[in-house]
């Protein structure tokens, strides 16, 4: 990878994810931070440093607050991962899996391979697949797919 961030303008085909990709599927996701504090806990980072946060994307009025009005409510998360994340490379090198992807109860998050083939699953269902710009400064190779799309 180079130095430059990588915004992707359409869905990035197999051949332009590292191999440390983390996938997000943001129709599993349901908001309950194990993620982040797994990788808080695992990583022995100080109370409130967080690699990792959960955003919700709702009305934009506060945490868990839906967007839309009754009965026509929507809401969603997103994790975000800062720069400063290390994709648990001590654990990855010994052939285990990331804290947040490990400890994450609805199979939201991939790693590597495995992330390589949700991808593509994602991608055939007709979710939108992207990762964050640049002006977020998040962690290159996180890749998320969009939750507009039924379980199937």
């Amino acid at each position: 990878m180079t130095d430059k961030k990588i915004v992707w303008a359409h869905s990035p085909a197999a051949d332009e994810l590292p191999e440390d990709v983390i996938f997000v599927d943001r129709l599993r996701c349901t908001g309950c931070w194990t993620c982040s504090l797994a990788c808080m806990t695992g990583n022995k980072l100080a109370d409130g440093k967080f690699f990792v946060k959960v955003r919700t994307l709702g009305s934009g009025e506060g945490i868990d607050r839906p967007a839309g009005v009754w009965p026509d409510l929507r809401m969603s998360w997103m994790p975000t991962y800062s720069q400063f994340c290390i994709k648990c490379k001590p654990r990855t090198e010994a052939g285990e899996l990331p804290y947040c992807v490990a400890q994450c109860p609805n199979k939201a998050l991939a790693y590597g391979a495995d992330a390589v083939e949700k991808i593509e699953a994602a991608r055939q269902r007709g979710a939108r697949i992207y990762q964050l710009p640049a002006w977020e400064d998040s962690k290159e190779g996180v890749v998320y797919a969009s939750p507009d799309r039924k379980i199937i």
